[in-house]
């Protein structure tokens, strides 16, 4: 499917002493040390005893911490935008939640959850305006639901009946990457062209902190920075890629690596919805004013498997999870609103009632699609038909074949 550039829609503004400049938050950037509460073991002795510093706005405990740096950007924000958020973040773990079900019911072939990633999903999803263009991975269930696409069309690809079910013009979000970190290449190479379209819209690509070790990425951030292209590379550090722990990734903070490539880069509080929403729109601010591209790494856990085909119980604790379900992003916002009284009870039941609506929803929606075709693996691996895949595809049809009982049925 052709994606068409959305840039020639609003002229680019240009910044006059800026063109090239790629110079900004280097090092660490905000404030609020030793909020975050629990502070992480370091399982590695290539790790520095201090954790760096992230921005926070949020506490585990719900309560508001001032930042000079980046409070400007949500200053504004009301108490019904505050409920949005909160909706969206429930929303999205409901929907996760009934896809690994669904998936655990053989409806669906695979899931990548979300869980313990919504303030992440969610705060940077809603900093993006409608002109600016998305790059996901498998797991940006949250920034979907920002951009408009249905979740049913989500589940399409997960259950084997289409490679996708939505049209990537009409949401400005493309189509699910699975080969880990090739988006940031397709975000940067659309950046370079909204630039040179003069557009001021801005480009994120997702991506996860295992992506981070691919060549993909190292080119994506070469590129970008030399050319001054407008995107932000927004990583999800979760912890750990598949069984893989952050220490096997790098000997330094991930945002740091910006700093070799000449663009700034920041970690943020990925448990804090508050500030991905306040980062992610300072970097998509700096992109649409040409200041070029910008890391940010969203300090985040994945709470449940890799996929529904991992198990975490192999290679991870049950004292890690713990430890982090206290800073559990949903609680958080909860906390504040009805602390802050921007929240009552009514509220709280009226989304449950319309959570448990959007699950029956997307159940029914999976249990009416179709079944996927097994033989279609086998089409277009060749333009000509190739005698192995013939070969192939007669011993599938024999091992289909033998679940068949006596009857025929």
């Amino acid at each position: 499917m052709t994606v068409e550039s959305s840039a020639a829609r609003k002229p680019r503004r240009t910044a006059a002493g800026k063109a090239g400049t790629t110079g900004g938050k280097t090092g660490t950037t905000g404030a609020a040390t030793g909020a975050t509460g629990t502070k992480r073991t370091t399982r590695s002795t290539a790790r520095k005893s201090t954790d760096p510093e992230l921005v926070q706005l949020l506490t585990p405990e719900g309560k508001r911490v001032k930042n000079a740096e980046y409070d400007a950007y949500v200053a504004g924000i009301t108490p019904e935008e505050l409920r949005g958020l909160y909706r969206d973040m429930v929303l999205t773990r409901r929907f996760d939640a009934e896809a690994t079900a669904l998936q655990r019911q053989g409806e669906l072939g695979l899931w990548a959850s979300l869980l313990g990633q919504e303030a992440a999903q969610i705060g940077s999803g809603r900093a993006t305006r409608e002109d600016d263009y998305v790059f996901p991975t498998y797991r940006e269930h949250g920034v979907a639901w920002c951009r408009g696409v249905d979740p049913t069309n989500l589940l399409g690809m997960f259950r084997g009946v289409n490679n996708g079910g939505w049209d990537p013009n009409s949401n400005n979000f493309h189509l699910y990457t699975i080969v880990i970190g090739s988006q940031t290449l397709h975000a940067t190479g659309y950046a370079m062209g909204v630039a040179k379209d003069g557009a001021d819209s801005a480009v994120i690509a997702y991506f996860g902190d295992g992506a981070s070790s691919q060549g993909d990425v190292a080119e994506s951030f070469t590129f970008s920075a030399v050319y001054n292209a407008p995107v932000v590379f927004f990583c999800q550090n979760n912890q750990w890629a598949i069984s893989e722990p952050t220490e096997r990734q790098t000997r330094v903070p991930l945002y740091q690596r910006a700093q070799g490539y000449g663009f700034p880069g920041v970690r943020v509080d990925g448990n804090d919805v508050l500030a991905c929403l306040a980062v992610t729109k300072w970097a998509l601010e700096r992109a649409r004013n040409g200041e070029g591209p910008t890391l940010v790494e969203a300090y985040t856990y994945r709470m449940g498997a890799h996929t529904t085909s991992d198990d975490p119980t192999r290679y991870r604790g049950d004292e890690e999870r713990l430890a982090w379900e206290v800073k559990d992003p949903i609680l958080r916002l909860r906390r504040y609103l009805e602390a802050s009284n921007h929240a009552d009870e009514g509220f709280f039941a009226e989304l449950e009632t319309e959570s448990e609506a959007l699950g029956k929803r997307v159940r029914e929606a999976v249990r009416a699609m179709p079944d996927p075709d097994h033989f279609a693996i086998f089409e277009n691996a060749y333009a000509d038909g190739h005698a192995l895949v013939d070969e192939e595809r007669a011993q599938f049809a024999a091992y289909q074949a033998s679940f068949a009982d006596e009857g025929g049925h």
